[in-house]
């Protein structure tokens, strides 16, 4: 099975989206000048390309691509190769309506944008496979290729006639039996139960709120349909070129794909970043995508897109301030990646992207984002054989789970104040904050290698799950759980108590009497039980406010860490500890939630990559070498016990290193 590492040898791959075809001919010599002077060592090609290469149904214009791929052989630069199949020609939309994507409420998703297809269209696919079969068959054999990249950020949703008979296929695969459905779709409730497959739709648009489960299977099956289209490009391009890998781009932490599923089908593992550049925690942002990505590809990972400086998709968009980019860039080949990418190469003209930012801008080469860009091109080439395939190791890992996040988001949920990828970021940063490195691992996932566990907030768990988390404990790992944790099966079915018997034994809780959600902006107090507001043993977490949720709850065997002041839960436990299993029921506010996993951390053995690092500095260690990046505001300087080779600066580290504003280091001791 190929890798990242049969693309790119002993260096990082450095470059970008390239898309040639929105210039003059005449231009592309002028890029290829650009790109070696910038260290440009991969191109992305033929993304957004169909209409191009098929201007007509069945018609085929290679010429332009065959001199492309010639063009960066040439002069050294390997080509990750796309099947351009995320963007279907007008031709096809206006010749086959039923190849577009309807919504929920049977309106229509039109061409004339981009990922107007509908992933269970037999017509769309027909077209992609007779495509992808001639772009693998004609480059099979080019010395260029280096990667296959397939489709781009699948995110299609399609509630059509043609889905519906999809989804009903995939559903007697999953039950075989329409009482098996009935069953697991709880559709004793409000009269829903079928007599028969044919009378299934997909959650289309109704009169009131939908069956939840039946929700959370067409998630499911939306996640396998896109998969799907995946794996039949990737098998069409492994058959002409078994050596080659294959790749698609996941965008950062989205809701429509089952990434650990996904990831399994991949060789190489990539996804596109865009932190806020006005966002004070952008770096963690980034560096949580990073360890989910890391994670699922068990190895070394892909930047396959990020923004040399602003993007187009927010309501205001700043640019990157100088260095800010390379910080970013060098966090992510800290963090594992081996391959750092931009959308795109040069700044589009015109079209929907004109003003997103590229590696050349408009202001050309003299302006600041190309001269930064060469910067990291060069630090890359310096460095890169001294960096690649080397590992990144943590003994800290969160639990994530897309089918959790789908079934919280249900229409009848409790809160819709409780957002998941918020409380998960805010796990996320107290780890970051605190120095540990995490992994992110599905809550099935062997966990035997990890000292600490965080369940950020996992609503809904498979009884494989739970039995996994107890072995864990039970074996001797530390567990720290939020609130609103196995209280669903995976039908989507209330656990008896509210929370799996399994895990309020695990936790040490009785009885779970109500769930209190908190309104926007409302916080709830909480101290130590003797009413002190200190820590209340190792990792304890004094008095602090909580905010989203909170829960009605009686210990049985946990000791009470935390309790609740003022309100209807007034001295009730809102932080219980059971030897080993925390269980937390709030969100405590950061400077808390810190101190409270730093404490189990530490006490489980788990250890910060730099103690007594600055507010701001992130250190991470991959293979032998130390990163060092400042996010602060301002130049900072840390301690570095030892003594250590700066290889990106050439300067002697010993026992401090001070670094300006979005300063980077490398250090390898000496």
């Amino acid at each position: 099975m190929p890798s990242l590492n049969d693309a790119t040898g002993t260096r990082i791959l450095f470059g970008g989206d390239y898309n040639p075809e929105q210039w003059p001919e005449e231009t592309w010599s002028e890029d290829i000048r650009l790109m070696k002077d910038a260290g440009v060592n991969s191109v992305t090609l033929g993304v957004f390309s169909w209409a191009r290469i098929e201007p007509r149904p069945g018609a085929r214009d290679f010429g332009w691509l065959d001199r492309l791929m010639d063009l960066t052989h040439q002069h050294g630069i390997g080509v990750v190769l796309a099947t351009p199949t995320a963007s279907p020609p007008p031709w096809m939309g206006a010749r086959h309506p039923d190849t577009l994507p309807r919504g929920e409420d049977g309106s229509v998703v039109w061409y004339g944008s981009r990922q107007h297809f509908c992933p269970s269209s037999p017509v769309y696919r027909t077209y992609a496979a007779a495509l992808t079969e001639d772009l693998a068959a004609r480059y099979a054999g080019h010395p260029a290729l280096r990667v296959w990249h397939i489709n781009n950020e699948y995110c299609t949703f399609c509630w059509c006639d043609g889905t519906a008979r999809h989804f009903r296929r995939w559903l007697r695969d999953r039950y075989a039996t329409i009482d098996a459905l009935n069953e697991a779709w709880g559709t004793a409730f409000w009269s829903q139960r079928y007599d028969t497959w044919e009378e299934i739709i997909p959650p289309r648009k109704a009169q009131y709120l939908r069956n939840p489960a039946c929700a959370l299977d067409f998630r499911r099956f939306t996640s396998d349909a896109l998969l799907e289209c995946y794996t039949a490009e990737r098998d069409i391009v492994a058959a002409h070129t078994p050596h080659i890998p294959v790749t698609t781009n996941f965008m950062p932490f989205w809701t429509g794909q089952d990434a650990w599923t996904w990831a399994g089908e991949e060789d190489v593992v990539s996804v596109d970043i865009y932190p806020d550049p006005r966002d004070p925690l952008g770096g963690q942002y980034g560096a949580m995508i990073q360890d989910m990505t890391r994670s699922q590809a068990r190895g070394p990972w892909m930047l396959m897109e990020q923004a040399a400086g602003r993007v187009n998709f927010r309501e205001v968009n700043h640019p990157k301030p100088r260095g800010l980019g390379r910080l970013w860039s060098w966090q992510a080949v800290a963090r594992g990646a081996d391959a750092v990418c931009y959308f795109q190469w040069r700044q589009s003209r015109q079209g929907a992207e004109k003003f997103h930012s590229a590696m050349v801008t408009h202001a050309g080469e003299r302006g600041r984002t190309y001269q930064e860009i060469k910067r990291v091109g060069a630090e890359l080439a310096r460095l890169g054989e001294r960096i690649a395939g080397s590992s990144v190791t943590a003994d800290v890992a969160i639990l994530h789970d897309w089918n959790s996040w789908w079934a919280g988001g249900q229409e009848g949920r409790l809160s819709r104040e409780l957002d998941y990828p918020t409380v998960v970021r805010a796990w996320h940063r107290a780890l970051w904050e605190a120095g540990h490195l995490t992994d992110f691992a599905h809550p099935e996932h062997d966990l035997s290698g990890y000292r600490l566990v965080a369940v950020p907030q996992l609503y809904l768990l498979t009884d494989a799950a739970v039995d996994n988390l107890v072995a864990y404990v039970r074996d001797g790992g530390t567990l720290v759980s939020g609130f609103l944790t196995g209280t669903v099966d995976g039908d989507d079915r209330v656990r008896e108590g509210g929370m799996d018997a399994r895990l309020r034994e695990l936790f040490g809780i009785g009885i779970v009497h109500e769930w209190w959600p908190l309104e926007a902006g409302e916080t709830v107090g909480c101290e130590s039980p003797d009413g002190a507001g200190g820590p209340d043993g190792p990792g304890g977490p004094g008095a602090f406010r909580g905010s989203v949720w909170s829960e009605e709850l009686e210990a049985s065997t946990a000791r009470t860490v935390g309790v609740y002041r003022g309100g209807p839960l007034d001295g009730m436990p809102a932080v219980l500890r059971n030897d080993r299993a925390w269980y937390l029921s709030t969100l405590p506010e950061p400077p808390a939630l810190r101190a409270l996993l730093t404490g189990a951390a530490s006490e489980a053995g788990a250890r910060p990559v730099l103690a007594d690092r600055p507010a701001g500095l992130e250190a991470v260690r991959r293979g032998d070498l130390l990163f060092l990046l400042n996010h602060a505001p301002g130049p900072v300087t840390a301690t570095v016990p030892g003594h250590h080779h700066d290889l990106l600066s050439g300067r002697r580290v010993d026992g401090t290193v001070q670094l300006d504003r979005h300063g980077v280091a490398v250090l390898v001791a000496r």
